[in-house]
């Protein structure tokens, strides 16, 4: 997220809710810049996984839009309206620009919450280089209301399902070290440990450092040497670490 991002964002937040809410969320959010500002990344391969053979349970619906124009009026305040409106439609435009996918979930037709997937790309410098038919999935949001319901690894495995039947290559995810409810939901889902890395974007290029992990590493070769008995000729886990 950019200067100007952080700064709409606060300002935002002052306007809803206080002087003192807004000291005490930019001190855990310097806190968490300090003590815990790794992200942690995860992969799936797209290749395994089976398209879906079965319907969503009749109370669910996964709707996906390519434009900001197929949104219905009513989903499109749900989404811009929870921080600043302005920032919010400045990045739908920017994402469905690129080429971006917005996934809306929802619940007996009300909307309760959202992710983003993009082929081949990220929206901001990553942690690695994305092959032309590898998906970044980004930036899910579950409404505070609908919270606890398991609706987030719901959405985010029916859309690796329904992208296993448009590309064999691998989808990527990340959660930032802190976000232990997104990590245990990621737990849920096909995604595998990659690793834990830090990033910094100095003059146009991006500086990645990675975190030692014993067993992620011991995970890393015991898939390496199984690919290689298969005769895989992708890239490996660790290759995308390098």
């Amino acid at each position: 997220m950019n200067i100007s991002s952080s700064v709409s964002r606060i300002t935002d937040y002052f306007k809803r809710n206080g002087l003192l809410a807004t000291v005490r969320r930019v001190g855990l959010a310097a806190q968490r810049a300090l003590f815990a500002s790794r992200s942690v990344l995860f992969y799936c391969d797209l290749s395994t996984l089976k398209p879906p053979t079965a319907g969503l349970p009749s109370l669910l619906k996964v709707v996906r839009h390519a434009s900001q124009s197929e949104i219905s009026p009513a989903d499109l305040q749900e989404i811009t309206s929870f921080w600043n409106p302005d920032q919010a439609r400045r990045n739908l435009k920017q994402r469905f620009e690129l080429g971006a996918s917005l996934w809306l979930i929802k619940l007996e037709d009300h909307l309760t919450g959202y992710g983003w997937t993009l082929r081949g790309r990220t929206v901001e410098p990553h942690y690695i280089r994305l092959a032309p038919e590898d998906i970044h999935l980004f930036d899910f949001h579950v409404f505070p209301q609908y919270r606890g319901r398991g609706l987030n690894p719901f959405l985010v495995n029916r859309i690796l399902r329904d992208l296993a039947a448009e590309t064999s290559g691998r989808a990527f995810i990340e959660a930032a070290e802190w976000n232990q409810a997104q990590l245990s939901s990621l737990k849920k889902t096909p995604f595998r440990f990659l690793g834990s890395a830090r990033k910094l974007t100095i003059l146009g290029r991006t500086i990645v450092w990675w975190a030692r992990d014993h067993a992620a590493e011991q995970e890393r070769k015991s898939k390496k040497a199984s690919r290689a008995v298969r005769g895989r000729k992708r890239s490996s886990v660790s290759d995308l670490q390098a």
